[in-house]
Formats: C-alpha cells, sequence, structure tokens
C-alpha cells in the first residue's frame, strides 16, 4: 500500500535543487502532487528539473537562479517566489557543501564559503519564509545537516562545524516556532551517492571506502518528503550512524577513538 502523503498544491521551496539531494527531493514532492520551486546557482540545470517535476506533478514548477551566500540574490529569490508563486508551505534548505581537508591547510576563504553557504544563506531566507508561515499559523522548515553535524572527524573540522551549527539553530527554532504551528524538521544523513563528494573529496578515496554504506538520494528523498508537513522532529540514516551518535554523547572519550579511528575513511 502507498503510504505517501499528499502533498497536493503544497508549495514546496528548494534550495540547491538542480542536483543531488534537493534534486531528488523536488521529484519526490512532484509525485505527490506539490507546487515544486527550485533554486540553485547554476541555473542551466534548473530547467530540466523544472521539466520533469511539471511531469511528475501535472502542475506548474518554478525555477528561480539564487546563490544563497549573497543576501541580495536571497531577497531577488523571495521576490521572484512572492510576486509568482505565492506562499511557501515548506522550505527545504538542502543548499551546502563540503571540502574535507586538514584545519591547518584550508584557505580561510574556504571556510567563510562553507558557513555563508550552509548555515548563513539557511538563516537567512528561514528568518524570511518562518516570519510569514508564523503570521499564517502554518507551515514547516526543513534544515540538511549531517551526520556530521553529531559526529566530528578529522579532515572536516569546518564542514562538521556548519553541520553542528545547523542542528543548535534547528533545535532552538523548533522550540521557538512550535507555539504558532510551524514546525522544524532536521535531516541528519550519512555519505550520499551524490555529486557532493566531487567538491569535498576530488581524489574519491572517501565515497570509495564509503560506498557499500552510502545511501541512495532517492530512497532518502521519500523518507523526508514522507515528514513533509509533519510533526517529526528529525531525520537521522542510517540507523547505525544515528546509534553511533547517541554512542558518543554517552561515551565522549570512547567516541573520539572510534572518530579518529573506525570513523575516519578520508
Amino acid at each position: 500500500m502507498n503510504q505517501t502523503k499528499n502533498l497536493t498544491d503544497k508549495v514546496i521551496l528548494i534550495t540547491g535543487g538542480s542536483s543531488g539531494m534537493g534534486e531528488q527531493i523536488a521529484y519526490e514532492a512532484a509525485k505527490r502532487g506539490a507546487v515544486v520551486v527550485v533554486s540553485a546557482r547554476r541555473a542551466e540545470l534548473l530547467a530540466d528539473v523544472v521539466e520533469r517535476c511539471q511531469i511528475l506533478s501535472g502542475k506548474q514548477a518554478y525555477g528561480f537562479p539564487c546563490d544563497v551566500s549573497d543576501p541580495d540574490s536571497c531577497d531577488e529569490l523571495i521576490e521572484k517566489v512572492d510576486r509568482t508563486v505565492g506562499a511557501v508551505d515548506v522550505l527545504a534548505n538542502v543548499a551546502g557543501f563540503g571540502i574535507f581537508e586538514n584545519y591547518l591547510d584550508i584557505d580561510f576563504k574556504d571556510v567563510r564559503s562553507m558557513f555563508a553557504v550552509n548555515v548563513l544563506g539557511l538563516m537567512y531566507l528561514t528568518q524570511h519564509y518562518a516570519a510569514k508561515m508564523v503570521t499564517r499559523g502554518h507551515g514547516q522548515i526543513v534544515n540538511f545537516s549531517s551526520q556530521a553535524g553529531k559526529i566530528a572527524t578529522p579532515k572536516s573540522s569546518v564542514y562538521s562545524a556548519t553541520k553542528f551549527a545547523i542542528v543548535g539553530f534547528s533545535n532552538a527554532l523548533r522550540l521557538e516556532l512550535k507555539p504558532f504551528g510551524v514546525q522544524v524538521l532536521t535531516i541528519c544523513p550519512g555519505p550520499i551517492t551524490t555529486s557532493f563528494f566531487s567538491k569535498a573529496d576530488p581524489s574519491g578515496d572517501y565515497i570509495e571506502k564509503v560506498k557499500q554504506f552510502a545511501l541512495e538520494p532517492e530512497a532518502l528523498a521519500k523518507k523526508i518528503v514522507d515528514a513533509f508537513l509533519t510533526n517529526k522532529r528529525e531525520i537521522n540514516a542510517p540507523w547505525y550512524m544515528e546509534a553511533a551518535g547517541r554512542f558518543y554523547v554517552l561515551f565522549p572519550h570512547v567516541g573520539d577513538v572510534l572518530a579518529g579511528s573506525i570513523f575516519n575513511q578520508k
């Protein structure tokens, strides 16, 4: 039996929607009747995603270029969505990237860029759309973190810092918005077989080492969209990484040993 949630005519705005998890979430939402709005820096890729969403949903879909690290670009996106589409029911903050490198070697420009995209852009758009949702008394903010936001490992110091920030931000925001009927969902996945690693680890060594454990984006997208417009608090995958995160909190010294050895495959 199909247990998928009906999202007919719900407006779903997805950042990072031109590829990877954002793209798959867009398709899954479209299958359930949503009006999908995707944004990304690579405008040339958005048209194909929009076309497929329209085929899957049977309704209009939209694609607007946006660099979430640039507040002016975010303002342009907000203006286009408000004018062209209308009220947003779900904001899915998926845009993000990582660079796996020892902290003493990393270029600080990359540090600033990771925080600008992964954290500040997410927070900027969230402030606007959460305020609109509070006024209407319903809606959902979906923030894409990572298991790296639960367990930090070598060569992921900056990336993990951005993802820890998202977890903390989401936890506090959830409490602030709950009285107004607005939900906050945090997504904390392990490695996913997407193009993320072409930038994070151009050598390809890491994804090769963990590919037997890596998540398939289509299956994860279904799980995420299942939780749209529900009161689900968090999605952690795979289950054994969630268990490892809980173990880390309870036994931090042992966790440090594991994070520096078994979990360190970069």
